[in-house]
């Protein structure tokens, strides 16, 4: 069995390069078929990001890298620390790459909603 190629060091994950309204879809969908609702997905990217209204159709319109999303976000809300967990077999509070932290913490706020848990306590109300 050939062995895989080793991660250069300096090469970013390919997640980083993709287009934040390429994968905005993917959370609608994922959490519609449990009965979520778009309003709900946008409060959770409100929530994280600070992206909502226009800044956010603004975003999807403009196709911007997921590196990009972040680090233009209006602002990080404080109590991301709070966001504890599994999410593609990573704890989120212990991953030591800042950008594909915000980026699992996306996608476990995302999975909250889809398992039916409460918007309040998705917000850490």
């Amino acid at each position: 069995m050939p062995k895989k190629a080793a991660k250069s060091p300096d090469k970013k994950p390919r997640v980083f390069g993709m287009s934040f309204a390429s994968v905005y879809p993917l959370y609608l969908e994922k959490a519609q078929k449990k009965g979520r609702t778009q309003e709900e997905v946008d409060a959770v990217i409100a929530w994280l990001t600070g992206y909502q209204g226009k800044t956010l159709k603004r975003v999807l319109d403009t196709k911007i890298d997921l590196e990009t999303f972040f680090a233009e976000a209006p602002r990080l809300n404080p109590n991301v620390g709070l966001i504890t967990g599994v999410v593609c077999g990573m704890r989120v509070e212990n991953i030591e790459d800042p950008l594909m932290q915000k980026i699992r913490y996306l996608d476990k706020l995302i999975d909250e909603l889809a398992r039916g848990k409460k918007l309040e306590s998705i917000l850490r109300k």
